[in-house]
């Protein structure tokens, strides 16, 4: 299959190497000369690298979207237009507006339109899933993400764009329900007019969640916690961890009792969530299976996104 991977960025450069592994036919598009050097130095034919997209489209199957999220719409619709499926990198768009925009123009088009909510991917994930699944901990009484790191900032959205729809998209995978209602606190910090701050409360039905994600606390986090009846699920994404915590509360007369019983290290197995990742769209574009993740999925994480900018300056809850 040929691909058009638009923009080689640290990311794009990590979707250039995959889908080599792969065995797609890469093509690449950058506005940057130097970044499209360093592509035909990882291998890429000096022909198949270009600086505009709209160029190589009528050579490729499927076109890749690694870019800045204030352009996705209006890339994603060019390429939808010429016949070429499409991955685009989350955020899907930047606003929800943008989003039903594009997710109209993907049925119109009629082809596979595939958004990167790489956690999906994940076998810590796969692993969550099944233990919830089986009951592992009873119902969910509610959950905690957090996704923080000191690190530089993006420049076309805030870190609840970019960060915390990681969390928005997984549990409604996780707890296979859509968001309800949302409140928010956001913070500007840095002044550049956009948070790089954010704490969320985001309900899927009676499932309540708290979302942090900012660019300041030391190391690298990127951990969940869900809290049933019986027990909590702790996972680390870094890591790839899962640890399964078993209890329950005992009372005696008027004072309660915390009982432990059990603790079990879950097993976590699987490929690369990026080449898990694109190895579905791949299979999706030939047929094999639908979209894992299709324009609806980033639809619904963007009204999360847009709900918390709208609670968090309105200082109430949001309902969905």
């Amino acid at each position: 299959m040929n691909v058009l991977l638009v923009g080689l960025g640290r990311w794009g450069e990590k979707h250039l190497r995959v889908l080599r592994e792969l065995g797609a036919t890469v093509w690449v598009a950058d506005v940057a000369p130097a970044r499209l050097e360093w592509a035909q130095k990882q291998g890429v034919e000096s022909r198949r690298a270009v600086r505009d997209y709209r160029t190589a489209l009528a050579s490729v199957d499927a076109v890749d979207i690694v870019t800045p999220a204030d352009s996705h719409r209006a890339i994603a619709g060019e390429c939808l237009a010429a016949g070429r499926h499409c991955f685009i990198e989350k955020p899907f768009t930047t606003t929800v507006a943008e989003a039903y925009e594009l997710e109209a123009a993907t049925r119109a088009a009629g082809r596979v339109v595939q958004v990167g909510h790489v956690f999906r991917f994940h076998p810590v994930t796969a692993t969550l899933r099944e233990a919830l699944g089986a009951g592992r901990i009873g119902p969910v009484r509610y959950a905690t993400g957090r996704f923080a790191g000191f690190k530089r900032p993006r420049t076309d959205v805030g870190v609840t764009h970019t960060d915390a729809i990681h969390y928005f998209d997984l549990f409604a995978y996780l707890f296979d329900r859509p968001a309800t209602s949302v409140a928010a606190l956001q913070r500007d910090y840095l002044g550049r007019g956009l948070d790089d701050l954010s704490v969320t409360i985001v309900h899927y039905g009676e499932i309540p969640t708290v979302v942090e994600a900012n660019y300041f606390v030391p190391g690298t986090h990127r951990e969940c916690v869900i809290v049933g009846e019986r027990g909590s699920l702790v996972a680390d994404y870094g890591s790839a961890t899962v640890t399964l915590h078993l209890g329950e509360f005992r009372r005696s007369g008027a004072a309660w009792e915390a009982v432990d019983t059990g603790k079990e290290d879950l097993p976590v197995h699987g490929e690369e969530p990026l080449r898990r990742e694109l190895a579905a769209f791949l299979d999706a574009c030939a047929g094999g299976t639908p979209s894992p993740v299709d324009a609806s999925a980033g639809v619904q994480a963007l009204v999360v996104v847009e709900a918390a900018a709208r609670a968090a300056a309105l200082g109430r809850t949001v309902t969905l």
